[in-house]
């Protein structure tokens, strides 16, 4: 026995071994060949497949211009047609810091006050939807058949059933949380029990409505305004949340939208300064190249003045102007005047380029990046002294900032949420009220058309046509139920409630900390703003004084020279002066039209300044309707109750909050 018990166990072993696999020899390395597929393949880098590429239009792109290209159109564009382009062809606020390559998901476009809007779970859709009535069905047929230990159950002990249930119900919760129910319930019973009256089964229908409400935890307009039905501590998506995010999400809509046109505008202005730059730097090398031609002539004729060294020192100041030309013309990619590079609005660079510069401005406007025409702006800076009173300002500032209305959003919704979370100290107390009408019958419908009771019918007879059929007997009403009462229960030492509570009141103390430093940051920034506006202004009166002087320094060194009064290298020094000094008068300006920029972003009104507005769409017809006679409503008594009680006022619609701040208005100053 113990012969076969070995035998059979190393059958089995060689058997095991046989279809796993495995061998006593050594394996054959040549076997993971098959991994070369994952290699070649599996390893290789996919690509999706997504239309390549989005538009053909961007396969059509002229080459980038050179320095050997020649002249061409120009395109004479105004800032205001400049902004109205980039408002035109842009879904994705651009800016110049590579933001949309780097992190695609932080860009700002115009589709995210809708996205929020439409988010099928913290959007208003979304909390509207808990409210929204629901409709629920099931039918479902079952066989019985079992043994039961008592004789006078089925046939003898033996039980056999059919048992068929149908129900359908529609529920809706109201905006106090109460819910209503309307439900139907029809089952078929047919058993072999022997004390059945219809041998071949009965019908039961009911139809009930039921209301439960809650008195303490959960109910209430407010709760449910703020956290929905059925909410926890710490989960709060009711309407009022969910449309203070998109509040949210518009605020920073307008701060996306506001650092775009900020950078359009940066990007024109440096263009601008492109221009007069490089025109400053042609005019000095094209008076460069006049004395060195004058010095040249000398030198060929052997003449005083016309010495090897003046001659070189001539022709090295021409080509250093060339460089400039060249330079001023082409640019270098280089980062010019953009949002946040050393104040929020931008810090003028002064980079010159031209062909960088228009790139640039093509970029942000949504043009390709090289067209027939070069683009040049049609404006100029102001010069006009401008004076902003600080009273007014401020208080602008204070108002019409997007970051504190957004932040104001935040705290809002904090204190609401702090309110819903005093709710959870409550326990759950709930009156339940159900009335239900019932209907017996040995078919469901009278389809077979007995009469109605007739005088001469017995009592046998009444009963078999009273519960002839199910719905007639509902109809009669004969059958009624009714139900009410209380359902009560608390958790001990309410630890999530408290915790909820000390968690919103941490996260509002926080919120109102980081509004009150946002304002004073805004105000600082504001202050700033005005500070390097006066100081433009009064540097471009400088410049342009400096740019005077040396004009006049060279055209007098220049009669000397011609009068052999004067030394060239004191001439070339005056025409590298004017030429720093012409640069420096055009930078000026353009530093003092920023700075008035500049004063309009950081007080919140730059979209004004820059004549952009903006507004949501238009809502449906009946909802105009609704606000009107909420309107209507606000203005009545309210009850006691607290969990009845009208709601607050959560916003203010478009009329800003009042500052304490007097207001004054802003000072013009004509030159």
């Amino acid at each position: 026995m113990k012969r076969e018990l070995t035998w059979f166990g190393g059958l089995f072993v060689s058997a095991l071994i046989v279809l796993t696999g495995c061998s006593a020899r050594t394996p054959d390395l040549t076997v993971h060949d098959d991994l070369a597929h994952f290699r070649t393949v599996a390893t290789r880098t996919e690509y999706p497949d997504v239309l390549t590429p989005s538009d053909d239009a961007m396969l059509d792109n002229p080459a980038p211009r050179s320095l050997e290209d020649s002249p061409i159109e120009y395109w004479d564009l105004t800032l205001e047609e400049a902004i109205h382009l980039a408002m035109t062809h842009s879904k994705v606020m651009r800016d110049l810091g590579g933001t949309i390559l780097r992190t695609p998901e932080s860009v700002r476009t115009s589709h995210g006050p809708a996205i929020q809007e439409s988010d099928p779970r913290f959007g208003t859709e979304a909390a509207l939807s808990a409210f929204d009535a629901e409709f629920s069905t099931h039918l479902f047929f079952e066989k019985n058949d079992r043994r039961l230990n008592n004789r006078f159950l089925g046939d003898g002990g033996f039980f056999e059933q059919d048992y068929d249930v149908f129900q359908a119900q529609l529920t809706k919760r109201a905006a106090t949380g109460t819910q209503f129910t309307l439900r139907k319930n029809v089952n078929f019973d047919n058993d072999n029990s022997l004390g059945n009256e219809f041998l071949d089964g009965a019908w039961n229908v009911d139809l009930e409505a039921e209301a439960r409400h809650s008195l303490l935890q959960g109910g209430g307009l407010n709760f449910n305004r703020i956290v929905g039905p059925d909410g926890s501590p710490g989960v709060y998506n009711g309407i009022l949340i969910a449309r203070i995010r998109t509040d949210i999400s518009l605020a920073e809509f307008q701060l996306g939208l506001r650092d775009f046109i900020s950078n359009v505008e940066n990007a024109y202005w440096d263009l601008y300064f492109a221009y007069r730059d490089l025109d400053a730097k042609i005019r000095a090398r094209n008076r460069a190249l006049d004395t060195w031609r004058r010095i040249h002539a000398l030198y060929m004729a052997n003449r005083r003045g016309g010495e090897a060294d003046k001659e070189a020192q001539a022709r090295s100041q021409f080509f250093r102007f060339e460089e400039d030309v060249q330079n001023a013309l082409a640019g270098r990619p280089l980062d010019g005047t953009r949002t946040n590079n050393g104040s929020s609005p931008g810090t003028f660079r002064g980079l010159p380029g031209v062909h960088v510069g228009e790139r640039k401005l093509r970029l942000l406007v949504g043009l390709p990046p090289t067209g027939d025409r070069l683009i040049r702006p049609a404006d100029e800076p102001s010069t006009m002294p401008i004076r902003f009173d600080w009273a007014q300002v401020t208080a602008d500032t204070l108002v019409q900032r997007a970051e504190l209305r957004r932040q104001r959003w935040q705290v809002k919704s904090r204190e609401l949420e702090l309110i819903a979370s005093k709710n959870f100290l409550l326990p759950n107390l709930d009156v339940v009220g159900r009335y239900r009408w019932r209907g017996f019958g040995e078919r469901l419908i009278d389809s077979s058309g007995n009469p109605a009771y007739g005088p001469g019918d017995d009592a046998a007879t009444l009963s078999a046509k009273r519960f002839d059929n199910a719905f007639t007997n509902l109809t009669d009403g004969d059958f009624q139920e009714w139900q009410l009462g209380l359902e009560f229960s608390l958790p001990i030492g309410f630890r999530q409630a408290h915790s909820a509570v000390r968690n919103a009141e941490l996260r509002l103390a926080r919120d109102k900390a980081v509004l009150q430093e946002q304002e004073r940051q805004v105000l600082h920034d504001l202050s700033n703003a005005v500070a390097e506006k006066n100081r433009a202004y009064a540097v471009l009166q400088t410049n342009f004084n400096r740019f005077d002087a040396a004009q006049r320094q060279l055209a007098a060194l220049e009669a000397a020279f011609e009068d052999d009064k004067a030394d060239l290298f004191v001439v070339l020094d005056a025409q590298q002066r004017l030429a720093d000094a012409e640069s420096r008068y055009f930078q000026a300006q353009v530093e003092y039209t920023l700075g008035i920029r500049n004063v309009h972003f950081e007080k919140g009104s730059l979209l004004d300044y820059c004549g952009v507005v903006l507004s949501e769409g238009p809502w449906p017809h009946s909802a105009y309707h609704d606000a009107a006679e909420l309107e209507r409503l606000r203005g009545r008594p309210r009850p006691i109750d607290y969990s009845l009680n009208h709601p607050p006022i959560v916003s203010r619609g478009t009329t800003p909050p009042a500052v304490t701040t007097p207001t004054v208005e802003t000072t013009i100053i004509q030159p």
